[in-house]
């Protein structure tokens, strides 16, 4: 249940982002997506470390938060310097 409630709230946080009424709110609510995202990435290693999902299922997830943390990094990074 954590997975999902952290992994949908990252999505929420993003779409939340796209009508922030300044620079200063985009950047926090794409760093609140972001720590979402890393508590994602915890739950995921959880999971496969207690066994309640496969080598398999564990890479395929483990490979997309892994790109959407780069991904979320790389924009808050760019907002910072301009």
């Amino acid at each position: 249940k954590q997975v999902l409630r952290r992994g949908t709230s990252i999505g929420a946080m993003v779409s939340e982002s796209e009508f922030a009424q300044s620079k200063p709110d985009f950047i926090n609510n794409l760093s609140i997506a972001l720590k979402e995202a890393n508590e994602t990435a915890y739950w995921i290693n959880l999971l496969k470390d207690t066994d309640n999902i496969d080598a398999i299922m564990f890479k395929s997830l483990h490979n997309d938060i892994s790109e959407l943390l780069k991904l979320l990094i790389a924009i808050i990074n760019s907002c910072k310097k301009q």
